[in-house]
């Protein structure tokens, strides 16, 4: 674990707030982004980042899907958190499940960069698209929701998991003739200055993204209402809204890493749209369907510490709670609606399939 102070000849007197991160290049951008933006609007406070290896990071060798973890990417984070030894913590909302444990919840969600999954051809393919690629053209990603998509819409391509973070993955990319493209989150490649190497950013019609792709987390500590108060500065109130109907779709359907669940909205006219689907691993089985809710509700007051109400997993003070409810009945609806079509029976024979291979 190595800890840096952020803000260089800061005052002694100042307060001092630890934030806790994976030691990924990736992790430290966006963490250093969210300590940028909380410096700005409390000057007087001095901002340490604490970086730490997460389960996900050291386990490089499995893909995801097959670890059955549920907090890869978050249990050496909580941890720190629950002791005292961080006082927030940052991370990707997608690697957060929709049920925290007891104590933690997320007490900000940043304004959101670009969902989409992008993808990133090997030098010699550059130019291409994924459907002028060659017959059998090899397509890294470690992503299910991913790969069942694609295999559907481009039928002559292949699939093989590839794991690391983006700097390795780009490095076997770029240095073997394994891959002729990796698909990664176009957020990820915005945030680290590569966006250069995107080739073709997928659409919706062609893959549908992960439940809060491209949108920043803040975990906090229940309890801890000075912290909460202070980070909910943060909060974007689309993005809120938006990865609340997500999440509570993922949560209704029981989805995970572990089987290809995929989203996407959008808000219009004060109206939040929601698409959602299930697949199988191939793609060949899928269920896809789109609802709408109002989300037009005032903005309310934060009154008291004991107003907070968290929905799937968010504590969202500031935002009105007529419209997290409405968020949130929406991705419920949505995934009852799935369910009262297949999605279980598509979903429980993608997860045995998966644990099987």
């Amino acid at each position: 674990m190595d800890t840096w102070g952020i803000l260089e000849g800061a005052g002694e007197n100042k307060h001092v707030i630890r934030v806790g991160t994976r030691k990924s290049q990736l992790a430290r951008i966006q963490t250093d982004s969210v300590v940028e933006m909380l410096s700005k609007r409390f000057p007087s406070t001095r901002f340490e980042i604490v970086a730490m290896s997460t389960t996900g990071d050291k386990i490089l060798d499995t893909a995801l899907s097959k670890i059955g973890e549920k907090s890869l990417f978050t249990k050496e984070l909580e941890n720190a958190l629950e002791k005292n030894e961080v006082d927030l913590v940052v991370h990707s909302l997608k690697d957060l499940p929709t049920s925290l444990p007891h104590g933690f919840t997320i007490g900000a969600v940043c304004k959101r960069e670009n969902p989409y999954d992008a993808v990133v051809f090997h030098p010699k393919k550059s130019g291409n698209t994924l459907s002028t690629l060659p017959e059998k053209s090899v397509i890294g990603t470690s992503s299910l929701r991913r790969a069942a998509q694609l295999k559907k819409k481009f039928p002559h391509l292949e699939f093989k998991d590839i794991r690391g973070n983006l700097n390795t993955r780009l490095k076997k990319l770029d240095e073997q003739e394994d891959f002729s493209a990796i698909v990664l989150a176009a957020a990820g490649l915005r945030r680290m200055g590569w966006e250069n190497r995107i080739g073709q950013i997928l659409t919706s019609d062609e893959c549908l993204y992960a439940v809060g792709q491209g949108a920043l987390a803040v975990e906090v500590r229940t309890k801890d209402q000075d912290i909460l108060s202070m980070v909910s500065a943060l909060q974007d109130p689309e993005t809120v809204l938006r990865c609340v109907a997500e999440r509570a779709f993922m949560k209704r359907l029981e989805g995970g890493c572990s089987v290809p669940v995929a989203v996407s909205t959008v808000v219009k006219d004060l109206q939040l749209y929601l698409t959602g689907a299930v697949y199988s691993l191939d793609g060949s089985d899928s269920l896809k369907e789109t609802m709408q809710s109002c989300v037009n509700f005032p903005q309310q007051e934060v009154e008291g510490p004991n107003d907070d109400v968290q929905h799937v997993g968010i504590t969202a003070l500031g935002v009105s709670q007529q419209a997290l409810e409405s968020a949130q009945c929406l991705g419920t609806g949505l995934a009852d609606l799935l369910l009262s079509k297949g999605a279980k029976e598509i979903l429980t024979v993608a997860r045995q399939l998966n644990d099987s291979r």
